[in-house]
């Protein structure tokens, strides 16, 4: 397997523009970034849409149901649809976009594909069960030098070593 120079941001320039855009969204919004919640606000719509008698009755979407703003019109909507457009623009800037499975020769691209899905789901389980996401929790907490944001940063990287560690065989 050959591996090609690729040409990145630098990763301490990112992490100032990152630090900047935190700060911009704590100045203009009155609070941090995060992106599971972009996707909770979608859902929420789908289920007032389609099913608003299940969305009346349920503790969690109630709230939702006669509110005067559509979840997905929430500014963390549009923050995720600015990620995804930033990422395709920013890919085919660079000439990077191209549509294969990147994976390891010990195993097949239908794994990888497999796995890739596995772990988006248990991401998005486990943001809804810490109450948010990575960004939300780890760079928006401690942007405000709040305890748990740092503990969740500890927490985040220290499980993602473990399992780095015990799943590595499905990319190295």
């Amino acid at each position: 397997m050959s591996y090609t120079q690729q040409k990145y941001m630098n990763p301490y320039v990112a992490g100032v523009l990152l630090g900047l855009v935190i700060t911009a969204s704590f100045v203009i919004t009155g609070q941090g970034t995060g992106a599971s919640g972009a996707f909770k606000d979608i859902i929420a719509a789908g289920v007032v849409k389609f099913t608003p008698e299940f969305a009346e009755s349920s503790a969690f979407f109630n709230h939702y149901v006669g509110a005067e703003h559509s979840p997905a019109k929430a500014w963390l909507v549009f923050e995720i649809l600015g990620v995804i457009v930033g990422a395709i623009l920013s890919g085919a800037l660079a000439n990077r976009i191209a549509l294969k499975v990147e994976h390891s020769p010990k195993i097949t691209s239908k794994t990888r594909i497999i796995m890739a899905i596995a772990g988006g789901v248990l991401f998005g389980l486990g943001s809804q069960l810490g109450r948010g996401c990575t960004s939300g929790a780890g760079l928006s907490g401690m942007a405000v030098m709040s305890a748990s944001g740092f503990i969740a940063v500890g927490a985040i990287f220290g499980v993602g070593y473990a399992f780095a560690w015990v799943f590595k065989k499905y990319w190295v």
